[in-house]
């Protein structure tokens, strides 16, 4: 309780009060009234999944962590601020997003993250360089996803944890609606997307420990590659 009261205390500091933050977090009248006409979540089923997500990052880690992509970083510099000794590097392909995050990580004071822009899809990385990848709502709007399947695949340390959240679609008539009418016209889902499962099927082919579930449309997953 004492780690999850300093990262909603962080939460308040970094600014982090537009729309889509508070979309993301369901922190907002605006942001629940998303989560609840789109995903039929409330803020409690919201920070389920996203606690899952990270239920991989240790709570006193400090090997190196990639999150890619950072987004605006709402979800995680509040988090990383609880990291003091993690060497943690952030990849965003949008230059807008990506600045967004370095906006929240200045406020947070945060010396130990750094930034990139880059696509997952050719990540600027050496085999095996992390410990953990984190990748929160960013798999279903990667254009090439089975080149960022490999590619972070590749950067991840034998041994090393691979985690975090994307939508999953047959789970929910009303969410496949909005994301195929609504988020792929705007550009902000790309199809193909996983099935609840068809991405056990994937996550258990490539990574020696898979532990996965969904709340609804969303997916949540902590694998472990092989030593």
């Amino acid at each position: 309780m004492e780690g999850k009261e300093a990262i909603r205390s962080a939460y308040r500091l970094t600014g982090g009060n537009n729309f889509y933050d508070g979309m993301i977090t369901c922190s907002t009248l605006s942001g629940k009234a998303v989560c609840r006409l789109v995903w039929d979540m409330n803020q409690a089923e919201c920070d389920a999944y996203l606690e899952n997500a990270l239920s991989g990052i240790p709570e006193h880690f400090s090997g190196k962590l990639l999150e890619v992509p950072v987004g605006t970083g709402i979800l995680t510099m509040p988090l990383y601020r609880t990291l003091p000794e993690a060497d943690i590097t952030c990849l965003d392909y949008s230059a807008d997003m990506m600045g967004q995050a370095q906006e929240k990580a200045n406020r947070l004071h945060l010396k130990n993250v750094t930034f990139q822009q880059g696509d997952v899809g050719t990540l600027p990385f050496t085999d095996g360089e992390f410990d953990i990848i984190l990748s929160l709502n960013g798999f279903h709007a990667f254009p090439d996803k089975e080149a960022a399947y490999r590619e972070v695949f590749r950067v991840l340390s034998p041994g090393g944890t691979f985690c975090g959240c994307f939508y999953v679609k047959g789970e929910h008539k009303r969410t496949d609606w909005f994301v195929r009418h609504v988020y792929e016209k705007a550009g902000f889902f790309t199809p193909p997307y996983e099935t609840v499962s068809s991405l056990k099927a994937r996550l258990e082919g490539m990574y020696a420990d898979v532990d996965m579930g969904n709340l609804k449309s969303m997916a949540w997953f902590v694998c472990r590659k092989s030593k």
